[in-house]
């Protein structure tokens, strides 16, 4: 018994020494950038964890179920959010669908569905009639998209979405910014699922820093 429960010991001491090393090797400047200035974050009472994304983007696209999923796994002191990235022309008019529809307390039903329109049935959602057009479909009416297209509180989501994206000063998408102080992208790291294991593991070294 006392072999077995040595050698159970010795394994899980094992496993740790291993998880320790693998969180070792994620290091600044070749897993993730360290901002030179923290942005701010939504809550500052959690660790936030943000995507920079575009509607029009296939990798974001692809990611999507993924952090889709990651996010509702994620303790109580975490929270994510949306950052539509403001880099011009359809950028920006796809950034101010996004807060429009979630000024309509939209964006859970329809985040999805814009991105398959865009993907999957090749609908550039390039005006607002296709977009309206789409809207239809989850209740709400021409006359509340275009009074929530042009209001003052969507304006000012994409002034702030604007200055988000340079604090971030990230040049692609999907990006994680982690507590408004890492970036972490897929190029320097290979791909979805280290771009979240990255993140979990600057979420943890948040954690242990409170």
């Amino acid at each position: 018994m006392r072999v077995l429960m040595t050698a159970g010991l010795l394994w899980l001491l094992g496993s740790f020494a291993l998880l320790q090393a693998q969180e070792a090797n994620y290091k600044a400047g070749e897993h993730y950038i360290v901002l030179p200035a923290p942005a701010p974050t939504a809550d500052p009472d959690k660790i936030e964890v943000a995507e920079l994304f575009w509607y029009g983007c296939g990798h974001c696209f692809e990611f999507d179920p993924i952090i889709s999923e990651w996010k509702t796994s994620q303790a109580d002191d975490v929270s994510f959010r949306y950052v539509p990235a403001m880099f011009g022309g359809a950028w920006n008019t796809h950034a101010q669908l996004f807060y429009t529809v979630e000024s309509l307390g939209k964006l859970e039903e329809t985040h999805s569905a814009i991105f398959a329109a865009i993907h999957q049935q090749k609908n550039r959602l390039a005006d607002e009639g296709a977009m309206i057009e789409l809207l239809a479909d989850y209740g709400v009416s021409e006359e509340e998209f275009k009074k929530a297209w042009a209001s003052f509180g969507v304006r000012s989501k994409l002034e702030q979405a604007t200055r988000l994206a340079k604090a971030y000063r990230a040049t692609g998408v999907p990006t994680l910014i982690v507590n408004g102080k890492y970036r972490v992208e897929g190029a320097m790291v290979g791909g979805f699922s280290e771009m979240l294991k990255v993140a979990e593991f600057l979420v943890e070294q948040e954690r242990q820093a409170l």
